[in-house]
């Protein structure tokens, strides 16, 4: 594989073959330009004794062989070298440093024979020597680049783009594992997407039909339901992935240590029935405010935007009363949605007489019954008409029918009693029934036990009710 490391490693390669084309070089002008080096005095003993037994290699035997080798040197480094990029490289250019470096690298040779001073030989010789070293340096820099553009058939870069991906299978009690495969240089090679925690929340981003159900989800769900998982399936178009959890469950049913049992809340085609505000979950007044900020905010999601605001306040407020009252009302044997949604419509005269005999929800409806007692009956019918009319859209035989029923609770991860549950929704009721499908999610999330697994499957959640 081609990693960053191997490039290091080429480079230091490079680097270490120059420097030895260098060395030969600067042994070749010691030797040769001694007696000027020995009158400047710039020997030493010790060096002296190095290059002695050096040069009984054979290699600085004569003028010409020193040079050649470290030329040799010098073109190996090359092979290697990017060299610089230049939109305006030119052969010519490369031509002429080539030749006017050879020339002065070989024809400094003439120099040693002339009749100047023995420091003026040496300083021309060196001098020519290094100035053709360093134009072939140059030249063979330009020519590497030039190879490399000719050979390179990535006009745009993309291979220098890729980098080296996981390859591992890196698996836990609670990971998901993704098979994929990625592009590496010219080869596509198999990786694994390896989500070690996925209970830090898993994101997944994508248009309609780019694949997230197929891709991504039907793995997680295979791989925790193989894993003994409980689950809590939002099926945005249902039943696309109601069918992949059934199949999933009925091949791995033996992988569970207590079976689990399988629940389907689907409005349409009513398989179960389940009330979101059962008794036993609503622990405190403040479960009721949960509860009916939810419906509210589902079924008007504009109000998202005035969260403070009176005439939205006050309609949640009103719920709150309705749902905790009938809480408490002989044990919450009538804590249901759809009772919540007929006490509603009972005239303001008796509903108030009711509610007033809970004294929790007394600082609820005081503003109400003030606005009734002073004849301020516009502002009263602002404050109730809002939730009524926003209610009035779940009045519907089905939606009561499911909402009233106690066939299962939403502690979906008690390890008495592990469940699948599959909620199913339909595109082209989404107002209605994502803001029931809101409260499910909402009481279910309030009631597993956050010490044991669970595995939450929203699809489209966007299509749901935003949870502050």
């Amino acid at each position: 594989m081609n990693t960053g490391e191997d490039t290091q490693g080429l480079r230091k390669i490079i680097d270490f073959t120059r420097l030895i084309s260098i060395t030969i070089l600067t042994i070749h002008f010691y030797i040769c330009c001694y007696t000027v080096f020995k009158e400047l005095g710039w020997t030493a003993e010790i060096t002296d004794r190095i290059i002695y037994n050096i040069s009984k290699t054979g290699l600085f035997g004569n003028f010409l062989n020193p040079k050649l080798v470290a030329l040799l040197f010098l073109v190996i480094s090359l092979f290697g070298v990017k060299g610089k990029k230049n939109e305006k490289l030119k052969r010519g250019s490369i031509v002429f440093y080539l030749v006017t470096g050879l020339l002065f690298y070989f024809i400094s040779i003439v120099i040693l024979i002339s009749p100047f001073s023995l420091f003026l030989v040496a300083v021309f010789y060196i001098g020519g020597t290094s100035v053709g070293y360093m134009l072939i340096l140059t030249g063979g820099g330009l020519v590497s680049r030039l190879i490399k553009d000719k050979l390179n058939k990535d006009t745009f870069n993309i291979e220098n783009e890729t980098f080296p991906q996981e390859e591992r299978l890196l698996k836990n009690e609670y990971s998901v594992n993704l098979p994929a495969k990625y592009r590496l240089k010219d080869k596509i090679r198999n990786s694994w997407i390896n989500i070690i925690n996925p209970f830090r929340g898993i994101l997944i981003a994508g248009t309609p039909g780019a694949g997230k159900s197929y891709f991504v989800i039907r793995h997680i769900i295979e791989q925790h339901i193989k894993k003994g998982f409980s689950m809590f399936l939002y099926d945005y178009k249902y039943d696309d992935l109601y069918r992949i959890v059934y199949n999933m469950l009925l091949e791995y049913w033996g992988n569970y240590k207590v079976k689990p049992t399988f629940w389907v809340i689907d409005f349409e085609n009513i398989m179960h029935r389940c009330n979101p505000l059962h008794p036993e979950s609503m622990e405190d007044i403040t479960d009721a405010t949960e509860s009916s900020r939810t419906i509210m905010m589902g079924l008007n999601k504009d109000w998202l935007k005035k969260s403070g605001d009176f005439f939205v306040e006050s309609p949640i407020n009103f719920l709150t009363a309705v749902i905790w009252y009938l809480r408490k009302y002989q044990n919450g044997k009538f804590c249901t949605l759809p009772h919540v949604i007929e006490l509603m419509q009972a005239d303001y005269d008796k509903l108030f007489a009711v509610l007033q005999e809970e004294d929790e929800i007394k600082v609820l409806i005081n503003p109400f019954i003030s606005a009734l007692q002073n004849n301020a009956m516009a502002q009263l019918e602002g404050q109730i008409a809002s939730a009524k009319i926003g209610l009035a859209r779940l009045s519907s035989p089905q939606l009561y029918y499911v909402l009233s029923g106690n066939d299962f609770t939403l502690d979906i991860n008690n390890p008495e009693e592990p469940k699948i549950v599959c909620v199913g929704n339909n595109p082209q009721k989404q107002q209605v029934y994502g803001a029931v499908l809101s409260l499910y999610i909402s009481r279910m999330i309030k009631l597993v036990n956050l010490d044991i697994p669970i595995k939450m499957t929203p699809e489209d959640l966007c299509k749901l009710t935003p949870q502050s």
